[in-house]
């Protein structure tokens, strides 16, 4: 997968680590494996004004209202694994915002479709018809 971000854009994120929960035994409560990756948007000095406006636009719900995007990573035992981890889901989503869809190109319904659905309404309001009680 190539991603739109360089490794220089590394020098941008803040990482910081805690305590996790979950699986681990004594480790747990000892390492900080916990890790959460953090990109500031509005004060990054890498994005143009056009990329950073389709970032706050995009991902405006996982933004704090700083304009900081946050990924949590806690899955590994590791601290080392996590940060893999976290940087990839950061990638991803930095990724996914810049994907351009193509068009919908609008078409029309084949004759056979339009034929098939005109005649399962007509069927269907003959359904309806048998239904009703004659007085």
């Amino acid at each position: 997968m190539q991603h739109f971000v360089a490794p220089f854009l590394n020098k941008e994120f803040t990482v910081k680590t805690s305590r996790s929960g979950g699986s681990g035994g004594q480790n747990v409560n000892k390492v900080a494996t916990k890790v959460l990756l953090e990109f500031n948007i509005i004060h990054s000095q890498i994005l143009t004004e056009v990329e950073r406006a389709i970032l706050l636009q995009k991902l405006a719900d996982k933004l704090t209202l700083d304009g900081v995007m946050q990924v949590v990573a806690q899955a590994e035992r590791s601290q080392l694994a996590n940060k893999e981890i976290a940087f990839k889901k950061m990638y991803q989503l930095l990724n996914k915002c810049f994907v351009v869809r193509k068009k919908r190109r609008a078409t029309k319904p084949t004759k056979s479709s339009v034929k098939q659905r005109l005649t399962s309404k007509k069927r269907d309001a003959e359904i309806k018809l048998m239904r009703k009680k004659v007085l």
